[in-house]
């Protein structure tokens, strides 16, 4: 939703005093913005949230209980708006509370835009012959991940539809996988001579 806009109900006409009091008495104060933060997992699936809000009414002060209602695949930055909830000077109109979502650190995954990005550690052996891997989701599955090829550096094991849901239902983004190599700090003469054995005849 939008801001309320800063100024509305105004008389037309020419200059005078009478005129600038209209304007003043229909003036707008700023919105009270507050900063919500949210788990990666409720942005996912979507999660209800009651705020108590505390507002000054013509120099009383009042409390009030809002519902925030978190669609799955809301982003950072997503703004709630409830018109006229705000703080009201005598004569004037009533400002608007906004609040803003925002996105705690997840310990597995970064978002970005619709995708998930998972980091792994791998070893070599398993960057060269494969592996099965394991990985929760976000709605408490756990997705096995077969890696066949060789991972090289840069490489990303994309699982499409497995990423955060789309406003409007449009799907799912993907899953990026993103691999770090460990190397072994030294090997034997027998395990070089294995290795490049093994490895001769590959491009």
């Amino acid at each position: 939703s939008m801001f309320g806009g800063g100024m509305g109900g105004g008389g037309f006409g020419g200059a005078g005093p009478s005129c600038g009091m209209r304007r003043s008495a229909s003036r707008k104060p700023n919105p009270t913005v507050n900063n919500v933060p949210f788990a990666l997992e409720d942005l996912y699936s979507g999660v209800t949230k009651k705020y108590k809000i505390t507002r000054t009414v013509n120099g009383q002060q009042q409390q009030e209980t809002v519902t925030v209602d978190v669609q799955p695949g809301w982003k950072k930055g997503t703004k709630v708006t409830f018109e006229g909830k705000g703080d009201q000077r005598q004569g004037q109109l009533a400002g608007d509370v906004v609040f803003v979502i925002d996105e705690k650190p997840h310990p597995h995954f970064k978002r970005e835009g619709n995708d998930l990005v998972f980091s792994q550690d791998i070893l070599l052996t398993q960057a060269l012959c494969g592996f099965a891997m394991s990985i929760p989701t976000l709605d408490g599955r756990t997705l096995r991940v077969n890696i066949g090829e060789v991972v090289t550096p840069g490489y990303e094991k994309v699982v499409a539809g497995e990423g955060m849901p789309m406003r409007a239902g449009k799907g799912k983004g993907n899953l990026r996988i993103k691999f770090t190599v460990r190397f072994p700090k030294r090997l034997t003469d027998d395990q070089k001579r294995m290795i490049k054995e093994g490895l001769k005849d590959t491009a």
